[in-house]
């Protein structure tokens, strides 16, 4: 396993990964698909503006490599950068004049692990891990550090980092990682916002929030394997793009199907 094969289709088939199964989370269908090649979603700029965020803390060479290799997306045809890179900018600016972030940030760049958990072999790539400090930290980009957003999961009002599953997400890499080194390494997220100007901080976890993920993904992984090895038929969630792209009528609704 390395940077050059980490995304493709025969790693996505042996491995799974956070992604992977938040995608199962979201529609088993989609992901499925995905995983197989069937489908591959349309890029977005969200998220090449996150790649390119992220290309700029690994080294200068790829940070340039990026850059050429996105140019129509990043670049204006009369020169200059698009708006949403502009932004981008700053971000990292950001974060490259605060001492501490950098210092959070400190260590081994996108080290990719693999090990085996809840029935499965998975692979993760941390964006840095700190051997000397026991640490590793990741840098997310959101849109206010103080959003609320209201989560099934967890049946309340949540911060960006639940929302969008990171404390899962630093869960699964702290077991990886320990399997790996014989030692639970401490997580950090480096936030930084798309306000201008960009906000930051530096989160730490509480280590019982840790507890409550590994259960929930133990609880729904037996099920996933299923899916996956084609023992169980996918769920479709009848929103997502692949679903409308593949729907096939073979009944009528009533209207109140329509607020669902």
């Amino acid at each position: 396993m390395n940077s050059q094969n980490y995304h493709s289709t025969e790693a996505n088939k042996n491995y799974f990964s956070v992604s992977q199964f938040k995608n199962m989370l979201d529609c088993e269908a989609r992901a499925l698909a995905e995983v197989q090649g069937e489908y591959i979603r349309p890029p977005s700029t969200a998220l090449v503006v996150g790649s390119y965020t992220h290309a700029a803390f690994d080294s200068e060479e790829e940070f340039l490599s990026f850059q050429e290799e996105n140019h129509d997306s990043i670049f204006k045809t009369r020169g200059g950068k698009y708006a949403e890179f502009v932004q981008a900018d700053l971000m990292i600016e950001t974060i490259k004049n605060d001492q501490f972030a950098m210092f959070a940030m400190e260590g081994e760049k996108e080290k990719i692990f693999t090990a085996e958990l809840f029935g499965a072999t998975w692979k993760i790539k941390v964006d840095s891990i700190n051997y000397q400090r026991k640490t590793f930290s990741d840098l997310k980009t959101t849109q206010s550090l103080s959003n609320r957003y209201w989560s099934d999961k967890y049946h309340k009002y949540v911060s960006f980092v639940q929302a969008y599953d990171y404390v899962l997400q630093m869960a699964i890499y702290r077991e990886v990682i320990a399997q790996n080194t014989g030692e639970y390494f401490n997580p950090y997220i480096v936030a930084v916002t798309k306000e201008t100007p960009p906000d930051k901080a530096v989160l730490h976890f509480d280590n019982s929030r840790f507890e409550f993920e590994i259960d929930f993904t133990k609880s729904l992984m037996d099920r996933f394997v299923r899916v996956k090895s084609g023992e169980e038929t996918p769920i479709r969630c009848d929103k997502c793009a692949y679903c409308r792209q593949t729907k096939q009528l073979n009944n009528t609704f009533e209207i109140e199907y329509l607020l669902d």
